[in-house]
């Protein structure tokens, strides 16, 4: 993050304010407005090294990495001195098992990924792709394994994600489409329930992107990749 940028995101009155996923990607919309958070950015370290190998110099992680903990050290999160680490996040470890968080649904510790979580992640690793009738798969997939439920709930991710696959498919240019960004930010939160993500959800999500698209391939980096991820780390833990 460069000192510009800093200085850009203090007010006139002092009073700073936490650096957001539009100082840092090219994105627009709701997620362009969200603060990056240590959750987020460990979450992204998670998924980076299970999807390349290790985290990226350079890369979405580290940039993330280097928001949160300016967020972090300037109190906006934690509201107290910073000691220049954040719980969950290590740089130099491929393997970080630190991560956890509250479970939503009655509290206590966990260090695993849900599937909701794993389709926001998909939101930054491929979040400007506009929006196919593979990745409408995939979500509608997803959705019905992290819900329980056994058709696409109206309005929701899955839904939205279909009819913007239906009007893509309609327009020529891609800067018009809409993107997986605008479908997957903050998914987890849209969803009635969700789950931890298991190896047949991976494999179930996988199926249903690569019976949908025509060459019978997954989008490298997006949403099966990411569930699968999610899955393999779930299972080292």
């Amino acid at each position: 993050m460069s000192h510009q940028q800093k200085q850009r995101r203090i007010k006139t009155t002092s009073q700073l304010e936490p650096i957001t996923y539009g100082d840092v990607f090219n994105v627009q919309g709701d997620l362009a407005e969200k603060p990056v958070t240590p959750k987020d950015a460990s979450m992204m370290q998670r998924a980076e090294t299970a999807l390349l190998g290790r985290t990226q110099r350079g890369g979405a992680a580290s940039l993330m990495q280097s928001a949160a903990s300016w967020n972090a050290r300037s109190g906006l999160f934690y509201g107290g001195s910073y000691d220049g680490s954040i719980s969950g996040i290590d740089s130099d470890s491929s393997d970080n098992d630190s991560y956890s968080d509250e479970v939503e649904n009655g509290g206590g510790s966990r260090d695993v990924i849900t599937i909701g979580e794993a389709l926001e992640a998909a939101a930054l690793t491929a979040g400007q792709k506009p929006v196919e009738r593979s990745d409408a798969a995939a979500i509608q997939a997803a959705e019905v394994r992290a819900t329980g439920r056994t058709t696409i709930i109206p309005g929701g991710v899955a839904a939205t994600a279909q009819s913007a696959a239906i009007r893509n498919a309609r327009m020529n240019s891609d800067a018009d489409k809409a993107k997986l960004a605008d479908i997957l930010t903050d998914a987890a939160s849209k969803f009635p329930s969700d789950k931890e993500v298991t190896r047949r959800d991976a494999e179930g999500v996988a199926g249903a992107e690569m019976r949908n698209d025509p060459d019978l391939t997954t989008y490298p980096a997006g949403i099966s990749a990411s569930i699968t991820a999610a899955a393999r780390l779930n299972e080292k833990n």
